[in-house]
Order: structure tokens, then C-alpha cells, then sequence
């Protein structure tokens, strides 16, 4: 996935920055603060987690059905 695809879908990962990490990134202060890599850190780890939109979003069909590990 590039992140060209990965940003088509900015309005999920917006909102699981808000709701993980209590980011606003409509706070222009705030990112401005921040480097690149620190946006991209977080939103590699939104991915990692399968609870999150824009992983639920990006998840094939097969492993739809696999069990989510609760802890």
C-alpha cells in the first residue's frame, strides 16, 4: 500500500488520531510542531492495532473472520 492509498482514507485515520492518541490535526499549532515522522509513527501504529477505522477499513475480506485478540 503506498500512501497515496493509505491518505484516501484521511478521514478515518483523523479520526483514530483523535481517538487514540487525542490528536486534533485541525490544531494547526500542533502539527506545525511536529515532524513528519512523528504523523507517520502514529499512523503506522493506528494500522498495527485492529480495532482501529482505518485498520478495520484496510482489512482483506478472509481476515474478516479471524479473532480479534481482546487484550
Amino acid at each position: 500500500m503506498t500512501w497515496e492509498q493509505l491518505l484516501s482514507h484521511w478521514a478515518l485515520i483523523e479520526a483514530d488520531l483523535h481517538s487514540e492518541y487525542g490528536v486534533d490535526v485541525e490544531d494547526r499549532a500542533l502539527m506545525r510542531a511536529r515532524s513528519w515522522r512523528w504523523l507517520q509513527t502514529r499512523i503506522v501504529q493506528l494500522l498495527s492495532e485492529p480495532k482501529t477505522r482505518i485498520a478495520r477499513a484496510l482489512r482483506s475480506p478472509a481476515e474478516e473472520h479471524e479473532p480479534v485478540d481482546d487484550e
